[in-house]
């Protein structure tokens, strides 16, 4: 059997909310239940299981998504008019920027609990590098 992943486990302070943005900027389907958690399934089959936390989210994790070109512009077009703070690098050193990695287009936002998120057009070490 080839080894996959499966899911992870995402913890947040408003699992409907952050399961919402999610499915709402991605253009996914509404996200289902499964015992304590709302599940964002991806079209790989690998899912996101939003769970409620009342700790201090201290390690926001990073949660990188592969789009087409046109997902791209239509999934950035939707951070945009939501107004949101975006970026070419994930450490958030060169604002109002995308990057151009291996010959695709990347760009990194935070969710509502200040997960990194980044959406790539291209897989890293793919293509050249710019």
């Amino acid at each position: 059997m080839a080894v996959e992943l499966n899911h992870t486990i995402v913890p947040v302070r408003d699992k409907q909310a952050s399961a919402m943005f999610l499915t709402s900027l991605l253009g996914l389907p509404a996200p289902t239940t499964f015992g304590p958690f709302l599940v964002v399934t991806l079209s790989n089959g690998v899912s996101l299981d939003f769970v409620d936390t009342s700790d201090d989210i201290r390690l926001q994790q990073h949660y990188a998504f592969l789009v087409s070109e046109a997902e791209f512009d239509t999934i950035f077009g939707r951070v945009r008019a939501l107004g949101l703070q975006y970026w070419a690098d994930p450490q958030h050193q060169e604002p109002g920027e995308i990057n151009t990695r291996d010959g695709g287009r990347g760009v990194y936002f935070d969710d509502p609990d200040g997960h990194i998120l980044e959406l790539l057009t291209r897989p890293y070490g793919s293509g050249a590098e710019s």
